[in-house]
């Protein structure tokens, strides 16, 4: 558990720290979709179908630390440095990056005991990755069109 803290204060302290690129609403925005997404997927993924969990089978308030810890924060960084303009292959770079972080801390929970498999595997989680980074890429777009409409001067990413 103390791991699971000192990684949940670093990621946050370098999510309000770091020089943003994001607006406000731009952080809010995929923040609350990143946890909307992780909470979905735990309803089917551990709740529903067990294959993994936070601490001990079942709800546990305590899985909360990764909602609301890691979760936004790992958002906030990964959107923030995500090379919009720059060539594919340092987009696919980027994201094999931000997979090869994800593995690593899916690894140091394991560890811990803070997450569990039942019947889930590294493999999976290799696979998922890629799409949900994407689909938080595809968020942050959207939301940046939606205030395109309302501002079209201003710059965003």
């Amino acid at each position: 558990m103390l791991i699971l803290i000192i990684i949940v204060v670093l990621f946050n302290v370098i999510a309000i720290f770091i020089p943003k690129r994001l607006t406000g609403i731009e952080i809010a925005a995929t923040s609350l979709f990143a946890m909307y997404l992780q909470v979905n997927a735990d309803v089917f993924l551990d709740l529903k179908y067990h294959l993994y969990g936070y601490f001990q089978k079942g709800p546990d308030f305590r899985s909360l630390i990764y909602l609301l810890g890691i979760y936004p924060a790992v958002n906030i960084v990964y959107l923030n440095y995500f090379p919009y303009k720059k060539k594919v292959i340092n987009k696919l770079i980027y994201l094999l990056a931000w997979e090869v972080v994800a593995c690593v801390m899916e690894c140091i929970f394991l560890w811990t005991k803070t997450y569990y498999y039942n019947n889930w595997k590294l493999a999976y989680s290799l696979l998922m990755y890629p799409s949900i980074y994407l689909t938080l890429n595809c968020f942050h777009k959207y939301i940046i069109y939606l205030l395109k409409k309302i501002d079209p001067n201003r710059k965003f990413l």
